[in-house]
């Protein structure tokens, strides 16, 4: 009994751990200047990173100098589907604050600077 008791908490703790964190996933962007990517973040350190794998413009997809770079770095979560790291603008090539709420399958990006007080936005969709 007791080691069918331990296998059965084996089991489940090994289920818990192997579950994804929301964050990761392949993401589209909101259009920037014209175009928009998807990105795909996992985790990177303590966080998790975000790499651009595809991008579009109003003709469709087309190969960016920017494939394969990281657009959302270190996000670190803070709990209830809060992440807080770095963000990288591709249009302006500047890195900002970065701050992030998931709710289901939509993210809302911040890019801020002045200690948050001023903050770009950006609303994401998760990809099936």
């Amino acid at each position: 009994m007791t080691r069918i008791f331990c296998a059965l908490a084996l089991s489940f703790a090994a289920a818990g751990m192997a579950a994804a964190d929301p964050i990761e996933g392949t993401w589209q962007t909101q259009p920037d200047d014209g175009s928009y990517a998807y990105v795909n973040i996992a985790p990177c350190g303590e966080g998790y990173c975000g790499t651009i794998s595809r991008t579009f413009d109003s003709d469709g997809e087309y190969d960016s100098p920017n494939i394969g770079r990281r657009i959302v770095r270190d996000m670190v979560p803070q709990g209830g589907g809060a992440y807080e790291g770095r963000v990288w603008r591709p249009s302006n090539d500047k890195v900002y604050l970065g701050k992030i709420d998931i709710s289901g399958d939509t993210m809302r990006l911040r890019g801020c600077i002045a200690g948050g007080l001023f903050c770009a936005k950006q609303t994401w969709k998760k990809l099936p």
